[in-house]
């Protein structure tokens, strides 16, 4: 009598299985349907960015050096003196503001700058740029940058380079390096 029960009860579960298991299938969407949130800013979530997210890091001797970056692409633009105008504070790469860290003091073009996280803001003009490491490195972008704030500033000469489409920043041993568009800063530190 027992067994007649089991067999009942597992024949019962295996039918609820089945059917909820069709019942399942029927309402899910098939795998290559793309169902979008019902709400712009959700979607926006889903889609790539156009200036996405990206780091640089390496060593300039002992100093471990982290560059954190949203990067932009030229897409046809005039970049310095259109997109980005001259004689203007830049937030360095796109949305949040660029920021750079120094595991240990360094010297940037020969001026002392303590060990931390900066934000860092470029001024562009035709001829010679200002690099700026600002005291407070979660910013989004230069709309509240404060000059008072500024931990150092020094004058860099920008360089010719091939095209880069995106922009990319990039530790080397003698320093940091911003490309994009045709132009490159080089930032001397050690």
């Amino acid at each position: 009598m027992k067994t007649l029960q089991l067999l009942r009860h597992a024949a019962f579960g295996l039918a609820a299985t089945l059917t909820t298991g069709a019942a399942y299938a029927q309402a899910t969407p098939a795998p290559q349907e793309r169902m979008l949130p019902p709400n712009p800013q959700s979607r926006a979530l889903m889609e790539p960015k156009p200036s996405p997210a990206a780091t640089a890091t390496g060593k300039i001797g002992a100093v471990d050096v982290t560059v954190n970056y949203s990067s932009p692409a030229v897409k046809g633009r005039t970049i310095w003196g259109g997109l980005e105008p001259y004689g203007k504070v830049w937030r360095a790469g796109a949305n949040e503001a660029t920021t750079v860290e120094f595991s240990k003091d360094v010297k940037v073009e020969g001026k002392a700058l303590p060990a931390g996280k900066y934000g860092f803001f470029l001024v562009p003009t035709e001829k010679e740029w200002t690099v700026i490491f600002n005291k407070v490195p979660n910013q989004w972008g230069a709309f509240k940058y404060d000059e008072k704030q500024d931990a150092l500033r020094v004058t860099v000469m920008p360089r010719k380079a091939d095209m880069n489409e995106r922009l990319v920043y990039v530790v080397t041993p003698t320093g940091l390096v911003m490309r994009w568009d045709k132009l490159e800063i080089p930032v001397s530190i050690k």
